[in-house]
């Protein structure tokens, strides 16, 4: 009991000490924000701070994501500027109240999980058009100018304000964007040590020291006891129930994606914990809206670029979030003096820096690949023209045409080559195109080949039947039938109501679902049974071809043992295609190792010299564990003596690379796309090349490189994203792979 005690205080105090020091850097973040965020809406700067530690200590407590920071509505921006012009402080606070007490009766409904059912081109699209508003508002206060409430007045106005900007605003609000972008890109050792601290507080202060002496507007903070706190709504009715459901729909949408995204961080890390309560997280925000409307704060919304920050720190428990409200509570006037110093200029780039990456390139990409720009486009358009509800609504609209004009446009074509008969299906297969398709079996002759392409991804109950009922019946009659999916891959026929392509999961496989006694077991049971049932019929040729030609594989495949990565589903491989290899961190020993490694050795020469394939990829992937624990020398240090740690170690080469490269300032690893997001991610793609070199220590290897009849290949991939990188090794970067992409693109040595 005692030593229990003992273990329940030290973890206490581990947490503690990372919760109060994630705390500190929120709290360095949050306040420059919420200045700036209350500047932009033109609403009392105090309100900001109200806000921020609103949002910490209420939503901190009672909120369903621990993780996540919620302060001034960064998508509210534009919203609340609008209602402040019109109806006055007062009145938005009124509103403000309002929402959060909307936002506490939509939570005890739990309809939170159903909110983010709205299609995530309208979700991107809104907080682009949001953005792309407060960046060119913002822009004007920048140049020396005073933004209109109307983004097509200030687009309008822009040539004029660009032709004769005041130079001392535009010199600071230029510097405060150079470090805000700079920073967090220093390289080397020095440069990941200067980047603890928060960059929005180095440009604060880097323009708040360069403006010392010269004239500018500058931040007016009003004393607590001058707040002007709400009063009755005082404008037409529906005129507040329209801002009433915007402020509840943006600020609910914007708490519950970034909820989200911050659990997806905390789990990329390895945290075990459970998932966000969102249905919790409503409730939790519509406290803090109705208590940072009671006293005069802006309206509230957990931010991810808040949350992100948080879980990068180190935050464990939802201490960190309440800390970093207690903080701005008790310093807003403590600090007074200090940030009234600060130039209105430097808060509008912070805040235009903010909008500009509201406007997501990355989104934009997913949203293009899916087919959904013109929706994205519509609310986009529609919310710097008119307004965010508008915008919203404009994007479902055109969703809706959308998904009625793929429905009733199919196009489906019979071909015949080498005496097989294509039968091509363009589009989504629903009882619209029944009677296309019969036309179109009619003209298979009877006991041919047929494949059956289905290039879309619906298909309702009428379509399935007709499409079963013909396979049945031209199979009866001596043809042969298959069906295949994009590029002639095959597919598993629907065989039963739960199928589900590329997989069904346990978790969501009705077959699987067993009794809680049978636990894992009964799934594994289930899960053959499945097979046996839906798949086999389909692949038991193939396997028996295999079975007597034997395996003859052209890759061998070196990659981790998560459960997360599954090798033929983001290889498009089948049986007989890859030699696999998985442990954990996806290491390769070199030669001379210990004799607790030779079944690695012996897999990678069996591979080489008896199956003779043609490549070897060592693949890495995002959130891996052991890659966290050699970042946090979790037991592999010398002497350490159970199997994981005796096996971490071998880990360490790759640790001492990543030193290096940091100390050295060159040849570091990075991304194609995007920046690499943490030291955590650079140790992966690090660790794949570290492999490599591994690899080509064998003698086996070695030889058949030489030789030039074997090739080395780098990959990572995201699992998150779904998106697989390839190794440049010339240039250390890893690209990632697009649709369409022929073979050949990986690098190789």
């Amino acid at each position: 009991m005692d030593k229990l005690r003992h273990d329940l205080r030290h973890d206490l105090r581990h947490d503690l000490r990372y919760d109060l020091s994630a705390s500190i850097t929120v709290f360095l973040i949050a306040v420059p924000l919420s200045l700036g965020i209350a500047m932009a809406t033109g609403a009392p700067l105090q309100a900001g701070l109200v806000s921020a530690a609103v949002g910490g200590i209420v939503a901190g407590l009672l909120g369903g994501a621990p993780l996540q920071v919620s302060g001034a509505a960064t998508s509210l921006v534009v919203v609340t500027a609008e209602l402040v012009q019109r109806y006055g402080w007062r009145t938005t606070c009124a509103i403000t109240v309002l929402a959060g007490l909307a936002q506490l009766v939509l939570g005890a409904l739990r309809v939170a999980r159903a909110a983010l059912a709205v299609s995530p081109a309208i979700v991107h699209g809104m907080l682009a058009g949001i953005g792309a508003t407060i960046a060119i508002a913002q822009l004007h206060v920048v140049l020396g100018g005073s933004p209109d409430p109307s983004a097509l007045d200030n687009i309008a106005a822009l040539p004029a304000q660009l032709a004769h900007p005041n130079p001392a605003a535009l010199l600071i609000g230029a510097v405060t964007v150079a470090v805000l972008v700079g920073w967090p890109r220093l390289p080397g050792r020095a440069g990941r040590a200067l980047r603890t601290v928060p960059a929005a507080v180095v440009a604060i202060a880097t323009a708040t020291a360069l403006a010392a002496g010269i004239t500018l507007p500058r931040a007016e903070l009003p004393s607590w006891n001058t707040l002007v706190l709400p009063g009755l709504p005082d404008g037409p009715v529906l005129g507040i129930i329209a801002a009433v459901l915007t402020v509840t729909l943006v600020a609910s949408m914007e708490s519950l994606l970034s909820a989200v995204a911050v659990d997806k961080l905390r789990a990329a890390r390895g945290d075990t914990a459970e998932r966000a309560g969102l249905d919790r997280e409503l409730l939790g925000q519509g406290a803090s809206n109705v208590v940072s409307g009671l006293l005069g704060g802006l309206p509230v919304a957990g931010g991810a670029i808040r949350g992100s920050a948080n879980v990068a720190a180190g935050a464990v428990s939802r201490r960190s979030t309440v800390l970093h409200g207690v903080w701005v509570a008790g310093c807003s006037g403590l600090l007074a003096g200090g940030l009234e110093l600060i130039p209105l200029a430097t808060l509008a780039a912070l805040v235009m820096v903010v909008g500009v990456k509201m406007v997501s390139f990355a989104h934009l990409k997913h949203v293009q690949r899916h087919r959904e720009f013109p929706v994205y486009a519509a609310t986009v358009g529609a919310v710097v023209l008119f307004g965010v509800l508008e915008g919203v609504a404009a994007g479902v609209a055109v969703s809706v045409f959308l998904q009625m004009h793929r429905l009733t446009r199919t196009r489906i074509t019979v071909t015949e080559q080498d005496g097989t008969h294509r039968v091509r299906v363009r589009g989504q297969l629903t009882f619209l195109a029944v009677p296309q398709l019969t036309r179109a079996f009619a003209q298979v002759p009877y006991g041919s080949t047929a494949v059956v392409e289905l290039d879309g991804s619906f298909m309702d109950h009428a379509a399935y039947e007709a499409l079963r009922t013909w396979c049945d019946g031209h199979r009866a009659r001596g043809g042969w039938a298959t069906l295949a999916g994009r590029a002639g891959q095959p597919i598993t026929e629907p065989a039963s109501a739960h199928a589900c392509r590329p997989w069904t999961p346990w978790r969501n496989h009705h077959c699987t679902r067993t009794d809680v006694a049978a636990g894992s077991e009964g799934q594994l049971v289930g899960g053959l049974s499945a097979f046996q049932r839906n798949t086999a019929p389909l692949v038991r040729d193939e396997l028996a071809r295999l079975a007597a030609e034997g395996q003859r594989p052209t890759q061998l495949f070196l990659t981790c043992a998560d459960s997360r990565l599954v090798t033929s589903m983001i290889t498009s491989s089948g049986p007989g295609d890859l030699f696999t290899v998985r442990n954990v961190g996806n290491l390769m020993p070199p030669p001379g190792t210990d004799a607790s490694c030779d079944s690695v050795a012996a897999a990678v020469e069996y591979a080489v010299d008896v199956l003779e394939v043609g490549s070897i990829t060592v693949c890495g992937h995002s959130g891996c564990g052991a890659m966290q624990a050699l970042l946090g020398g979790q037991g592999h240090e010398p002497g350490a003596q159970t199997p994981l740690a005796r096996w971490l170690r071998h880990g360490r080469p790759s640790l001492a690379r990543l030193g290096r490269i940091g100390h050295l300032g060159r040849g570091e690893v990075a991304l194609a796309d995007r920046p690499v997001a943490d030291d955590l991610e650079r140790l992966a793609l690090v660790n794949v090349m570290q492999q490599l070199d591994h690899l080509m220590a064998h003698p086996c290897v070695a030889r058949r490189v030489a030789e030039g009849t074997l090739r080395l290949q780098g990959m990572y991939f995201h699992v998150a994203e779904a998106q697989a990188y390839v190794l440049n090794r010339t240039t250390s970067t890893f690209a990632a792979v697009r649709p369409g992409v022929a073979g050949g693109v990986l690098d190789t040595v």
